[in-house]
């Protein structure tokens, strides 16, 4: 941790320091200038190292009102949702890494079966109960999520919860629970939320999804039915939808679409793609 090629990254209340260039990059600090930072650290976590640095996540206070000074001229927090976008893959990666590791020290400071303090171990991929009666081992662990894109001939389904931006759409998504199979959750999912039932469940592809620790995990489904009724109250709004009303909605500023990081956008994307010669970035993103 004191060699000269070390490099830490600061997170507080969930926001990773980035830099104030444009774009920004993570705002990674020396062994020296982490010194003080480290006697209040409430995590330290070895991410990995490359042929020039070792990195760790360094997981500050949330209960300090306010980040330290000392900080300032590094750069500044950010929330990771508002920057990923802006940033490379591979620092993608490591920041995404970092905010989720540090939030499972936050959460799980106190053993879950006995109540005892834990203590971080294996470079903080580990917290161990100090109740040597307990001893209970205590992994990072990762919540599973399906999202889906359902369509039914060239309409596809889409919805909005009532605490998202205004005309902001998404697909289907929600967590599996216990003793549950992926392909019985997308069923489940919107079948709840919108009442329509689904049949040929496909696997498309996966995200990690760390705001704050889980995996998103894609498919494709075809709706058996088209009437929509909002059965669990977490929608205020679902719809059916062309790709000419995307498109129109999207030029007309009265229909939003997830942040093209997620991907929620790359399952729509794909499957506005599929038919026709305009691609969904073109109108996304117009020259």
């Amino acid at each position: 941790m004191r060699a000269p090629s070390t490099r830490f990254l600061p997170v507080w209340r969930s926001q990773v320091l980035v830099t104030d260039k444009s774009p920004p990059q993570p705002s990674w600090i020396g062994p020296k200038e982490s010194e003080e930072h480290l006697q209040r650290a409430e995590s330290v976590v070895l991410l990995g190292r490359n042929t020039e640095h070792t990195y760790f996540a360094l997981g500050l206070r949330p209960s300090d009102e306010m980040s330290p000074a000392s900080l300032a001229e590094r750069g500044t927090f950010r929330r990771l949702r508002s920057v990923a976008p802006l940033l490379d893959r591979e620092a993608a990666a490591l920041l995404a890494y970092a905010k989720a590791m540090v939030h499972y020290h936050h959460q799980h400071q106190f053993c879950g079966t006995c109540g005892a303090p834990t203590v971080s171990a294996d470079g903080g991929h580990l917290r161990l109960c100090t109740n040597d009666q307990c001893g209970q081992h205590d992994f990072p662990r990762t919540d599973p999520a399906i999202i889906v894109l359902v369509s039914s001939g060239k309409r596809c389904l889409l919805g909005r919860q009532p605490t998202w931006p205004e005309n902001l759409y998404s697909i289907i998504a929600g967590f599996v629970e216990p003793g549950e199979s992926l392909e019985g959750a997308v069923a489940r999912e919107v079948r709840e939320e919108t009442d329509v039932q689904v049949e040929q469940v496909r696997y498309h592809s996966s995200q990690p999804w760390p705001f704050p620790r889980s995996l998103m995990i894609g498919f494709t489904a075809t709706a058996a039915n088209t009437a929509i009724r909002l059965n669990d109250g977490e929608l205020e709004d679902a719809k059916w939808l062309s790709r000419e009303n995307i498109a129109q909605g999207l030029r007309q500023g009265t229909l939003h679409l997830p942040s093209s990081i997620s991907i929620s956008h790359r399952l729509i994307e794909r499957w506005f793609n599929a038919e026709g010669s305009v691609s969904l970035k073109d109108i996304v993103e117009p020259e």
